[in-house]
């Protein structure tokens, strides 16, 4: 297992607290472990450099010690999918061939490397390649990140549906909790899902867990 990437059915359902968990529980089991996020939105401006909070904490949760710049190479301060984002801040956007020389630099040394994406796999990185065909270039094993809540179902198999179509390597899924609400759907969730579909649930996590190491533990073995 040498690259995983991190995905999500949407924004806001918890990608960077499950890559960093993921991180954590990788590097508890005595692996050296990378960490990306090649484009992030969004960033906020702090002494005149656009500060990539989700990168930030992917390379203390790794404890990395590569530069942020590798770790993130494409800031944008527009809160939008990259391609729209870059478009919007007058920036060039995300160029595949520098995100691959990146992804290479930092893994040349590591047993895994995360890369975390940014909302959903058919986000664009340009106007021309989304998140699928980065996952294919970097030749990535794909993690889906459900937040379990209404409304998860169909977002969940769009994204499989779609992951199968395009020749991903799908390791699994992981529900997520992410806020402490419950509701007749976060409680039936799961079991639709494994109802509904052969992809593999890799992990469950509770609104407040912080570690993953079990589930780092599935992806090892």
């Amino acid at each position: 297992m040498r690259g995983v990437f991190v995905t999500g059915t949407d924004t806001g359902v918890g990608k960077t607290a499950v890559a960093c968990s993921l991180a954590t529980g990788f590097r508890r089991r005595g692996l050296r472990v990378g960490v990306m996020k090649p484009a992030e939105t969004g960033c906020a401006e702090s002494d005149g450099v656009l500060q990539p909070a989700d990168a930030i904490a992917l390379r203390r949760a790794a404890e990395s010690d590569d530069p942020i710049e590798l770790i993130c190479p494409y800031r944008y301060r527009s809160p939008l999918a990259p391609a729209a984002a870059a478009e919007a801040d007058g920036l060039e956007p995300p160029a595949m061939g520098h995100i691959a020389e990146a992804f290479a630099r930092i893994g040349k040394d590591k047993d895994v490397t995360l890369v975390e994406g940014a909302g959903g796999i058919m986000v664009p990185l340009t106007w021309q390649e989304n998140y699928a065909d980065l996952a294919l270039a970097l030749d990535l094993e794909v993690i889906v990140v459900v937040a379990n809540r209404l409304g998860c179902l169909n977002a969940t198999l769009l994204t499989l549906d779609y992951a199968a179509r395009r020749g991903l390597r799908m390791r699994g899924y992981v529900v997520n909790q992410a806020t402490n609400e419950t509701s007749p759907a976060s409680r039936t969730n799961i079991a639709s899902l494994r109802r509904l579909t052969n992809a593999v649930c890799v992990g469950e996590l509770h609104f407040g867990d912080l570690i993953v190491t079990e589930i780092a533990a599935r992806l090892v073995s």
